[in-house]
């Protein structure tokens, strides 16, 4: 690998390293970030999207560099927009700055864009490559791409469990099988959420209250799946509803009474159609998070919810907790319930999965792949 190339890897990573800031901060938007760099490959401007509705990380790198921007490269992880939204287009900025030659990760999967700012840079004598560290690209985006071409949240499904596959013990104690650390991760994660999702025999058993602590940079909206709204008005969910957002999602067979009670509470009531067991049916829970312009939803839940988002094919990244405990017992849970596979050849697998030890616990995560 010659020396340029090598280089301009490492201006890539660099936006990309950027770019992950914006995560928790950008959504529904993608996070971007970018990097100007002269004809040495010195680094002389770098932004990325910080909020949703500021300027994108074209500008922001561009504002940084200054006049060093004629003449110099752009390194940026996705196609630069070329559609007025809240900000104008970002091809026209990098046009105006008299930028030599552009770097893309990634080209933009959303329909305003799919190649045309590329196009447009083209158009104006820009040398425009795309691809470079384009896997990287495309997972920074993956969220995003998958709400922008299918409508649908990327699904996080979370858990904790013994080292022998147990979410509680025989008796339902679940208190607690991971440790701090692992519990800080948690909150780290639905702090960067637009919905936490969540079973109504969870919320009975646990009494959660399923908020960040400390806050993050999103607020999440609180799902039960809840088929006959039997989720009590005395619960910390309901009592917390006036100030952070709760939806409970339930069926035509909920009676009436219980659903004006949690709405006199401050708590949304969504009637969904059935599954054929008579609970909500995923696949348009899931499409009715999409159409809120839910980006990423964590499940926290029981093995039957998990393992109903499972047999939907509705789970892209998992978040393991294992702890180095041993509880034992035929009928204690396991995380994942459902249908489940046939064959060990169908299994799901995680691609390049990351694993980290935090004070003993294992944490594993890492985004589903196709079966081998």
């Amino acid at each position: 690998m010659n020396d340029t190339r090598t280089n301009d890897e490492a201006l890539m990573h660099r936006a990309l390293e950027l770019a992950r800031r914006g995560t928790g901060h950008v959504e529904p938007n993608p996070a971007v970030g970018a990097v100007v760099a002269d004809d040495q490959g010195q680094v002389v401007g770098e932004g990325w999207h910080e909020r949703f509705g500021g300027p994108h990380a074209e500008v922001n790198a561009l504002a940084a560099a200054g006049p060093a921007a004629r003449g110099a490269s752009l390194f940026v992880t996705l196609e630069p927009c070329c559609h007025f939204g809240k900000t104008p287009p970002c091809s026209k900025a990098v046009i105006a700055a008299g930028v030599r030659r552009v770097v893309i990760a990634a080209a933009d999967p959303a329909v305003h864009g799919a190649g045309r700012g590329i196009d447009e840079l083209k158009a104006a004598g820009i040398d425009v490559e795309v691809g470079l560290l384009g896997e990287q690209g495309q997972r920074l985006i993956a969220p995003f791409m998958r709400l922008m071409t299918r409508g649908l949240p990327w699904v996080h499904a979370k858990w904790a469990m013994t080292l022998d596959g147990k979410i509680a013990t025989t008796t339902g104690s679940s208190q607690w099988i991971t440790n701090p650390s692992s519990r800080a991760i948690v909150h780290e994660l639905r702090g960067r959420m637009d919905a936490i999702v969540t079973g109504i025999g969870t919320a009975l058993a646990d009494d959660p209250l399923l908020t960040a602590r400390p806050a993050g940079p999103r607020t999440a909206t609180r799902v039960v799946l809840d088929s006959q709204c039997r989720l009590s008005i005395d619960s910390q969910l309901v009592r917390s509803a006036r100030g952070v957002p709760l939806l409970v999602i339930t069926t035509e067979f909920a009676p009436h009474e219980r659903i004006e009670k949690l709405r006199q509470s401050g708590v949304e009531v969504l009637v969904v159609p059935t599954s054929s067991q008579r609970q909500p049916d995923l696949s348009e829970v899931a499409r009715e998070l999409g159409r809120r312009r839910m980006t990423n939803v964590l499940v926290e839940a029981g093995g039957q919810v998990l393992g109903s988002f499972f047999d939907h094919g509705l789970v892209n990244e998992v978040h393991a907790f294992i702890a180095p405990k041993l509880v034992g017992g035929q009928s204690a849970p396991s995380p994942i319930g459902g249908i489940g596979i046939g064959s060990m050849t169908r299994a799901l697998q995680l691609s390049s999965p990351d694993i980290r030890t935090l004070d003993g616990d294992v944490y594993l995560h890492g985004d589903i792949t196709s079966p081998a």
